[in-house]
């Protein structure tokens, strides 16, 4: 019981530092923020499944309207907006993180292969998504060169950044996924 609610605890400190990390933020078409990385560490520090629930919490905050999301913005309309589609992307990205670890295990590689695939799931999602609603006539490439290409490095380096930082806090913090 006391594991369950340690967990339970832990899941939702982790919804308040993705809030925290999308606050921060440079603006661009697509705000540079640093919710991925929150995302990515909570993923590898929690667990795929405890760690899509901060995720899931985070997005179900936000779209009740607190404001969560990037510029301190919540509400249905930020997830029917351009950008709404790389928000709600990371629960295929969390999704996809789980299945990997759970089948591959919980490595340092593993972990930056899944969370990598789950990223390429997110821009996915979050770039069909900016096509449709932004009514893009420009093509796909445009749209690319917008809300992809400049977020890839970072991303990268969020990645990275993620997977270290919980292998060290891992030896800190006994969670039990």
């Amino acid at each position: 019981m006391k594991q369950k609610t340690f967990n339970l605890t832990l899941t939702a400190l982790f919804s308040v530092l993705i809030i925290i990390c999308s606050w921060i933020q440079i603006p661009s078409a697509i705000p540079f923020t640093l919710q991925t990385f929150a995302v990515f560490l909570s993923l590898c520090l929690l667990g795929g499944k405890n760690g899509l629930a901060a995720t899931a919490v985070y997005i179900l905050l936000g779209a009740a309207g607190l404001p969560v999301f990037h510029g301190f913005t919540g509400g249905i309309g930020i997830l029917a907006g351009n950008t709404g589609g790389y928000i709600l992307g990371f629960i295929p990205a969390g999704l996809i993180y789980w299945l990997i670890t759970k089948k591959a295990g919980e490595k340092p590689l593993t972990k930056a292969l899944a969370l990598s695939v789950g990223l390429i799931a997110c821009y996915i999602c979050g770039t069909l998504w900016y096509t449709f609603v932004a009514g893009n006539t420009n093509g796909l490439r445009a749209v690319m060169l917008t809300c992809v290409v400049p977020f890839i490095i970072p991303d990268i380096i969020k990645i990275i950044l993620a997977v270290a930082l919980s292998q060290r806090l891992k030896k800190h913090i006994r969670i039990k996924i």
